[in-house]
This record gives structure tokens, C-alpha cells and sequence, in this order.
């Protein structure tokens, strides 16, 4: 006989009054009333301390945060769940402007202009006149906060063909903006299976010549004093221009659209700004992005105490 049953005086087994109870109980309306509030409530606070934004209101056109730190240095104190994102800056102090295309040209080239003898031999034949494929490449973000900050020194962070460097020349030039230098960050790979959208990019024994064309690009629209490309990863790139004291008055960012891609870049780029600048970049309204770019930035305003705007397609944050 199991532990909970017993024979009445007839010899027929009954359960027991304390198993009647607990099924009593368990069965009771007000036990799964209680049962779902307990469950609400610690879904609700689970959820409210969570240190991650929420972007469901990423459509407005101006996005306010809390300010969780009074400064950039305060990031040294972020939550654990942050703080394992940080991206640790390694800088000196800011060289003059007058000193940065030296600068790139010594480091990079070797003191001589990438164009110089442009195109080589072997490439000759496999590349486009001109091709300025892009995406967003010219909205009125760009004419806007090149008219606000008038810019001497310009990062783009992801270039592919140059499209949005192009048009960033000619506008600085129609503003009399002569002496601003575009420095474009890309390693000038593409991304796996991208040939197959862009099959007027050849590629000789597997090495593409994108980066070929975008110089192709730039002699052809006649900005080579205004644009000089950096190719390689935006990671590294961002990084060394820190060490080398680089610093840039606009910084567009538009290369990976993973979160830990935009997220990795927009906080090196950040480091790069100097005061009053802009940073901006594309892709803040793609469908299902609060799991990347807009993720990222809006992640990144809300610990540094800054608004994201929107301008068309494209975020923006100030820095004053």
C-alpha cells in the first residue's frame, strides 16, 4: 500500500485528508492567480533591469536617453554585461591638420600618393571608366552636416566603390571647403558571394580589384587631392590612426552591419572626434536592426549620455 492511501473499515482504500488538501489547494483558483503575479513580476523586473535598450521607438526623429555616466571616463565603471563590450582606447595626443595627409602618406605609402601611376599594368583592362554603386550614398544628411561643421578632416568607415567619398568631395568643394582630406576605411574585400551582385568587379587569381575600382572611381570624378584610401580593416585602422594622433571633425560609419561590427566601430571612431564633431552613419531603419546597427548605437547613446537624431536613412550623434 503506497504511504498516502489507507483501508477504511471495509477493507476499501481512501486517500488520506492531507493528500485531499494539497490537491485542494493546488487546484484552487486563487493558488494560480497568486502563481501568475509572482511570474509577472519577476518577468517586469528582469526586464526593467536589463542594460540593454530597447529600440522600439528608433522611428522618431529625435531619441532622448538617460545619462548613465557623467563622462567618457566614467565608462570605466560599466556594468559587467557592458563592460565586457569596452573598447579600450590607445591614443595620443592630436597632431595638427596641416600634418595629416603627411601623416598617411609617410605611414601608408611610403611618402607617395597612392595614385601616383595609376592604374598599374595588370589591372588596366579589368576595371570600369567609372562605377559609383552605393547605398544612401547621397541623402541630404551629408550636404547638411557638411554645411553645420565644415569639416577639414573627414573618416568614412566602409567605402566599397566610393560613391558617398565622392560626393562628400564635390560638396566640400562647392562650399569652398578646397583643403578638406577624406579618408576612406575599408579593407576592399567585399564579403563572401558579393560577385555575384557586382559581377563587373573581375578578380584576378581570387584577389578582387575593388579596391582598384574605387581608385579608378576617384581619379576618374577628379578628387585625388580630397580622398585617400586606408585599406585595410576598420578595427586596426581606427586603432592606429589613434596612435598616430589623428583626429577628424565628421566620421560617417557604414561598414559591418552586425552589432559587435558597428558597435566595434563606432566606439574606436569615437575616440577619433574632435570636440564638436559629428558622428553619423546608415542602416539606423533596416528592417529587424535592433539586433545591429541601431542596437549599437542606440547602446552607445545611452551610455555616454548623447541623443541620436535621425537625418533621412541615416543616424546622427553630436558631441556638443
Amino acid at each position: 500500500m503506497k504511504d498516502h492511501e489507507i483501508k477504511s473499515l471495509h477493507g476499501n482504500r481512501i486517500r488520506s485528508p492531507k493528500r485531499s488538501i494539497c490537491r485542494s489547494i493546488f487546484t484552487s483558483p486563487p493558488f494560480y492567480l497568486t502563481l501568475a503575479f509572482l511570474a509577472f513580476f519577476v518577468g517586469y523586473y528582469t526586464a526593467t533591469s536589463n542594460p540593454f535598450p530597447s529600440s522600439s521607438s528608433a522611428a522618431t526623429n529625435n531619441i532622448n536617453f538617460p545619462s548613465r555616466l557623467a563622462s567618457a571616463t566614467a565608462a570605466m565603471t560599466l556594468p559587467p554585461e557592458i563592460d565586457n563590450f569596452r573598447v579600450a582606447p590607445n591614443c595620443i595626443d592630436p597632431i595638427p591638420t596641416d600634418l595629416i595627409r603627411e601623416t598617411i602618406l609617410t605611414r601608408v605609402y611610403g611618402g607617395a600618393s597612392p595614385f601616383d601611376n595609376f592604374p598599374p599594368p595588370h589591372v588596366a583592362n579589368s576595371l570600369r571608366h567609372r562605377s559609383l554603386k552605393g547605398w544612401g550614398s547621397k541623402g541630404a544628411v551629408f550636404r547638411h552636416l557638411i554645411e553645420e561643421v565644415r569639416p577639414k578632416i573627414i573618416i568614412e568607415v566602409g567605402t566599397f566603390l566610393g560613391a558617398s567619398a565622392v560626393h562628400m568631395a564635390t560638396l566640400t568643394r562647392q562650399l569652398g571647403l578646397d583643403d578638406t582630406l577624406i579618408l576612406c576605411i575599408d579593407d576592399f574585400r567585399g564579403w563572401p558571394g558579393f560577385r555575384e551582385q557586382f559581377q563587373f568587379i573581375n578578380h584576378i587569381n581570387g584577389d578582387v580589384m575593388l579596391l582598384y575600382q574605387f581608385m579608378q572611381n576617384v581619379v576618374y570624378s577628379n578628387v585625388t587631392d580630397s580622398v585617400l584610401p586606408l585599406p585595410f580593416s576598420t578595427g586596426s585602422t581606427l586603432s592606429r590612426l589613434c596612435q598616430w594622433g589623428v583626429t577628424a571633425d565628421l566620421i560617417e560609419i557604414d561598414a559591418g552591419h552586425e552589432f559587435n561590427s558597428a558597435w566595434s566601430d563606432i566606439n574606436r571612431a569615437f575616440r577619433l572626434l574632435r570636440p564638436g564633431g559629428v558622428m553619423f552613419g546608415h542602416d539606423y531603419f533596416r528592417m529587424g536592426d535592433n539586433r545591429g546597427v541601431r542596437r549599437a548605437v542606440n547602446l552607445f547613446a545611452q551610455i555616454y549620455g548623447l541623443r541620436v537624431q535621425t537625418d533621412g536613412e541615416h543616424w546622427v550623434i553630436h558631441t556638443s
